[in-house]
């Protein structure tokens, strides 16, 4: 397949869409429902809410093309062996991982809460990778998967940018892997964390990645969408 051409920051980028993912990080309902881990800790989760649209187009598009699509959640396992105690330890006692929280134990695979929002619910097949901490390749076997299908470039979107979507750009930048934020895909209870970040990954030439948007690819992919 001919290459496409992403819009992007610093530069435009040249991308195979067969040699191309879109990653998916933490779109899960306790981050960013009403009523959900990230509201009790007195987060407006609106302000997540706001990538669930451009998020949804992306993943639209990404389907339409035929482009490999890998969805994260963050969490532990029920009997939290493989939670650090620093990081249970850290936060208010009531509100650590493994308590109860408003959508079941926080934190921990197979309650209501850790589960993907249904806006963006993985289909059939798509893969989707349960880590322990914040960047996707921290033991999960997210680069065996990227290896097994000669994934080159990857084209990331979720929650928070400054913590989870950071921390997996710059994991896959330090693999060799091309790596784009697509900016309106992503979202922070933060707001300048979130524009800085995005200026961090785009900052001396892309330092370590690219910085894009959802319409960007919606343009990119339009004939291969088209042809599919």
């Amino acid at each position: 397949m001919p290459e496409s051409l992403l819009s992007a920051e610093p530069t435009p980028l040249a991308f195979d869409p067969n040699r191309t993912a879109l990653v998916i990080i933490d779109m899960q309902r306790d981050f960013l429902e009403p009523g959900g881990f990230g509201e009790t800790l007195g987060n407006d989760v609106s302000l997540l809410q706001a990538a669930v649209g451009p998020c949804k187009a992306a993943l639209a598009a990404a389907r339409a093309a035929g482009m490999l699509v890998i969805h994260t959640r963050e969490g532990h396992r029920p009997d939290m062996m493989d939670a650090p105690p620093a990081k249970v330890e850290r936060g208010e006692p009531t509100t650590r991982i493994g308590c109860a929280g408003p959508m079941g134990r926080i934190l921990i695979r197979g309650e209501a809460g850790h589960d993907i929002i249904a806006e963006l619910h993985p289909a059939e097949g798509e893969p989707v990778l349960d880590k322990p901490g914040k960047g996707a390749f921290y033991q999960t076997d997210l680069e065996l998967m990227l290896k097994n299908r000669g994934i080159e470039t990857l084209l990331v979107c979720g929650v928070t940018t400054e913590v989870c979507v950071h921390t997996t750009i710059r994991e896959g930048n330090d693999r060799g892997y091309r790596c784009v934020a697509l900016a309106d895909c992503c979202a922070s209870y933060f707001p300048e964390f979130h524009r800085v970040g995005l200026e961090m990954i785009k900052a001396q030439g892309g330092i370590f990645g690219w910085v894009s948007s959802s319409s960007a690819l919606i343009a990119a992919l339009g004939n291969k969408i088209r042809a599919a």
